[in-house]
């Protein structure tokens, strides 16, 4: 029976989706559309506010309607909690998730 090297086919997986989104992320990018580039968080380190790569700075809910009308690059919103929430996209690439950009 053949041996499989299940680990080597999950990263050869995951590395075409990261490869896959840095591109998508370079096209955005080219097209104009604003990327969140740094965020402000409260003393309970809750995203209170967002900087776009124009410089703008956006509140809570100015952010979550310009997310959801598609003007802001790699931002998902989805409902939770009974409300609607902003998130980076599940796109495998860390450096771009909300939590893990520089504060303003």
């Amino acid at each position: 029976m053949e041996s499989k090297d299940f680990q080597k086919t999950y990263d050869e997986y995951m590395q075409q989706g990261k490869d896959q989104a840095r591109m998508e992320a370079a096209e955005e990018a080219a097209s104009g559309t604003e990327q969140i580039i740094a965020v402000r968080k409260n003393e309970d380190e809750d995203i209170i506010a967002f900087k776009t790569s124009s410089g703008r700075e956006l509140d809570y809910l100015t952010a979550l309607e310009e997310a959801k009308a598609g003007k802001l690059a790699h931002i998902d919103v989805f409902h939770k909690y009974g409300r609607d929430i902003i998130r980076s996209e599940p796109d495998g690439i860390t450096e771009n998730n909300l939590d893990n950009l520089p504060s303003f």
